[in-house]
């Protein structure tokens, strides 16, 4: 029996609560009957009027919108590819997406049609479809296509066929495609719906860009079992306080940054998220302060801390809403590995380490990629001896509590001694005049590399580093201290998942010399 593809967990409930409310956006709402009918329709178009075939891939740059939604599950239940890109690329980075990828056939909303458009010329693409409104003469149109399509099934893909193509962030250098299977995304739902305990009351807002993998769960598993999506195209704080208040939203994800902007916006009222019963933080570490500032302002809501990344489809491991009321050590783990997920600390030899010693994290689990696209020397690198070298650096406690230090590239080496940015950054964030904080690696001459903190102030003050330091000492080692400091007036730079890019931040001091600032 065929069991472990998108189509049995999308197409048997839609045919269950065929009356249940899909999909909310803007002022269009579409039952589960209405959703999965256009589905159907536009990947029967997809194939007979664009001559995309199961196997091909299929590039969309889009913001939130029940459209994207379509998109993404048209594509799993027939076998396309999906490869939704980071929205906040480059054109050279566009053109080299697309070619790597081998699309010839591409989705964008009104505002990155012409971007895709203007691709055409110097890559394979052929066809760049329109999604809404928008100026793209002479592109297909996204409602004449459905339009164009019956609602017949089609065959469905085999469990190991690859479903999506998804390109990591770019962060630490050029993107490369996660190969994720049929397999992998079915058993994700299933993680999911244990971990955070979806039910089909549940209205979900989609606020974090949905071509990210954080959002990738929400995209499958909220539709699987007959809840409610609803969307905000882009994260804007008064556009998601009128939205939960509008669709009586229940649940959302949210990145640090993204929680920092709401609670700090003029607009918020605790109040105005009254319906919200879960939020899901994750893609970075988050200030032990302003958990505890999510908590009080907003108790009615059970906070979850999820981790994961790209390859293993969003999610290895969560700290559910207990250990948050708890407090303690434990608010500063990732959490334990979710149902059917290994985790372990290896040192450089890849041997487990005892619990409390750090190392880079190694995952194993039915949710992780196959290969990298057209990598094979990165994928033999990345899953060596059957586990997933994640890159993180970080510990396990005695009951297989993970704590994440940071990235391993981002390591600062200062004086022989290692600092990880994150747990500078995390205490820093703690003082009242810092509004953002990033932490990095910059030459000295005496050191080798020197602790520099990169701080956006709150407004009307002016930190020291004298303060900043007197403030942070005792809670950190003197190594671990910022040695230098700089006030920015703009805010930090961000990825498309709303991560700070600290390569941007280290390239001015590195260039000509031999550090590596990927």
């Amino acid at each position: 029996m065929r069991e472990l593809t998108y189509t049995r967990h999308l197409l048997p409930g839609a045919a269950r609560w065929p009356d249940r409310i899909a999909t909310i956006d803007a002022d269009v709402t579409r039952t589960f009957a209405e959703h999965v009918g256009r589905v159907l329709r536009l990947a029967n178009a997809l194939h007979g009027e664009l001559g995309v075939k199961p196997g091909d891939r299929v590039v969309v740059m889009s913001l939130n919108s029940h459209r994207f939604l379509e998109l993404y599950h048209a594509c799993l239940v027939s076998g396309i590819i999906c490869a939704p890109l980071n929205l906040r690329l480059s054109p050279a980075e566009i053109a080299f997406l697309i070619e790597d990828s081998g699309a010839r056939v591409g989705f964008g909303d009104g505002f990155f049609t012409p971007g895709l458009v203007a691709a055409k010329a110097a890559t394979q693409l052929e066809q760049v479809v329109l999604m809404g409104p928008g100026d793209a003469t002479g592109s297909p149109d996204y409602e004449a296509l459905i339009g164009s399509g019956t609602d017949a099934v089609p065959p469905e893909p085999d469990e190991d066929d690859p479903a999506l193509l998804l390109y990591t962030g770019g962060t630490t250098g050029l993107p490369k495609g996660a190969v994720l299977s049929q397999r992998a995304l079915a058993l994700d739902v299933y993680k999911l719906a244990a971990s955070f305990g979806l039910i089909r009351d549940d209205v979900y807002l989609h606020q974090a860009p949905m071509f990210h993998a954080a959002e990738l769960g929400a995209v499958l598993a909220i539709p699987a079992v007959g809840a409610a999506t609803t969307f905000v195209p882009v994260f804007d704080p008064p556009a998601v306080l009128e939205a939960v208040e509008r669709t009586n939203a229940t649940m959302t994800l949210m990145v640090p940054t993204m929680i920092a902007m709401l609670l700090d916006h003029p607009e918020f009222r605790p109040e105005r998220l009254a319906s919200l019963t879960r939020l899901v933080y994750g893609a970075s570490p988050m200030p032990a302060s302003l958990v505890e500032r999510l908590m009080a302002t907003l108790p009615q809501v059970a906070v979850y801390q999820g981790y994961g990344m790209t390859e293993s489809c969003g999610l290895l491991t969560v700290l559910g809403p207990d250990e948050h009321r708890s407090g303690g050590e434990r608010l500063r783990s990732a959490g334990t590995p979710v149902p059917g997920t290994e985790v372990r600390v290896v040192d450089a030899a890849g041997s487990s380490v005892p619990a409390g010693t750090v190392g880079e994290v190694w995952a194993r689990s039915g949710n992780l990629l196959d290969s990298y696209w057209a990598r094979p020397g990165e994928t033999a690198d990345a899953l060596a001896g059957g586990w997933y070298h994640t890159g993180d650096a970080g510990h396990l406690d005695r009951e297989g509590y993970l704590y994440l230090v940071d990235r391993v590239k981002d390591m600062i080496v200062t004086g022989g001694e290692n600092v990880y940015p994150a747990e500078v950054e995390n205490v820093l964030a703690g003082h009242p005049s810092v509004a953002q904080v990033a932490v990095i690696g910059v030459p000295d001459d005496r050191w080798g590399e020197r602790v520099h903190a990169v701080v956006v102030p709150a407004p009307g003050t002016e930190p020291t580093l004298e303060e900043l330091t007197g403030f942070a000492r005792g809670q950190l080692a003197g190594f671990k201290l910022p040695r230098s400091l700089e006030l920015r007036a703009e805010p930090l730079p961000l990825s498309g998942a709303m991560k700070v890019l600290r390569r941007e931040l280290r390239a001015p001091y590195w260039e000509g010399r031999g550090r590596a600032i990927s």
